[in-house]
């Protein structure tokens, strides 16, 4: 019987190898295309991808990520260049030319046309030799020692290292840019992660009915029916001109039942929390997170401030946030 599982583990370890290879030899010329990529960009021009083949598959791929992560990429079809798909080419632009052998007709066919823009071109072959490596501004070597195909035809190791150092190239230029949740969230607001950034606190708080809202002077005993009544774990507590006094929760009550005989006659204001995590309507709800797990508290006061005093307009509860996909 064949051992399907067995040969499967060996394509992945010929090709966790061979990445590893091409890591270990990542030099100062990474660097640099890096930090020329970086200036690039903060002149406003772009990456223009181009690859045939496999290669090109792999381009595609690069220039996808690069896009999503804050570097504007474009795929430029080699056997459409002359045609003119140049035209998305311009002065200033970044070339990122994938080709493992670096002979790809189709790819030194246009590489005259390329050279007459004034633009950095870098490649991405397993041959320093080659006639594009040697045309290039800046090589970046993915040659591995063999693919993971058993008849050492198949692209396998070298695509996979060709894809490894362009995910590399994004990753690092994306530190580089200063990129940010928020900014991966403005480009993918379709996805759970741009759900995630986008909502704000507002649109996933508690408020009018679904809030307990007392004075301090309330006994516990009003305080848990209000709780009850607005099926909430807390209650929060507001001085006579509205603004925050604190807050009362389950666990309050949970944690003094036992220790106080007269608890459900004391006010409120002797167990409230007098200063509570608050966070403001117009954060963003992935800030809410945070505090929840900085804080280890359940429940969150949503507050607008004026003249220095903070007034309470909502309640976060952890419970809530498995609706809106938070967690």
């Amino acid at each position: 019987m064949i051992d399907h599982l067995s040969k499967a583990r060996r394509v992945f370890a010929i090709e966790a190898a061979e990445a590893a290879r091409v890591a270990d030899r990542l030099d100062e010329t990474f660097v640099r295309a890096v930090e020329t990529i970086r200036e690039a960009l903060a002149r406003r021009n772009k990456i223009v991808v181009v690859g045939v083949g496999k290669s090109g598959h792999i381009g595609d791929k690069i220039a996808a990520t690069l896009t999503s992560t804050g570097s504007p990429a474009v795929v430029l079809n080699s056997l459409n260049a002359l045609h003119g798909d140049l035209g998305v080419v311009s002065d200033g632009d970044i070339i990122l030319a994938l080709s493992y052998s670096g002979q790809t007709d189709e790819l030194l066919n246009i590489l005259p046309a390329l050279k007459r823009f004034e633009v950095t071109l870098i490649a991405l072959t397993g041959n320093p030799a080659s006639i594009l490596a040697r045309h290039a501004d800046l090589h970046l070597n993915v040659s591995i020692d063999r693919e993971a195909c058993p008849l050492g035809l198949a692209p396998t190791s070298s695509t996979t290292a060709m894809l490894m150092l362009g995910d590399a190239l994004a990753m690092v230029l994306l530190e580089a840019r200063g990129f940010r949740k928020e900014d991966f969230a403005r480009y993918h607001p379709g996805g759970r992660l741009g759900r995630t950034l986008l909502l704000g606190v507002s649109e996933i708080m508690r408020c009018g009915e679904a809030l307990a809202l007392l004075p301090p002077e309330s006994r516990i005993r009003d305080v848990l029916r209000a709780m009850a009544k607005a099926r909430t774990g807390s209650a929060i507590l507001t001085h006579p001109d509205g603004s925050l006094a604190g807050i009362f929760t389950h666990g309050d009550f949970g944690r003094t039942i036992d220790t106080i005989p007269d608890l459900l006659e004391r006010p409120v204001a002797e167990f409230m929390t007098p200063h509570p995590v608050t966070i403001a309507a117009n954060q963003l709800a992935v800030e809410v997170l945070h505090l929840l797990k900085r804080h280890s508290i359940d429940d969150l006061v949503v507050v607008e401030e004026k003249e220095g005093l903070r007034f309470p307009v909502g309640l976060v509860d952890s419970q809530d946030l498995a609706k809106f996909r938070l967690v």
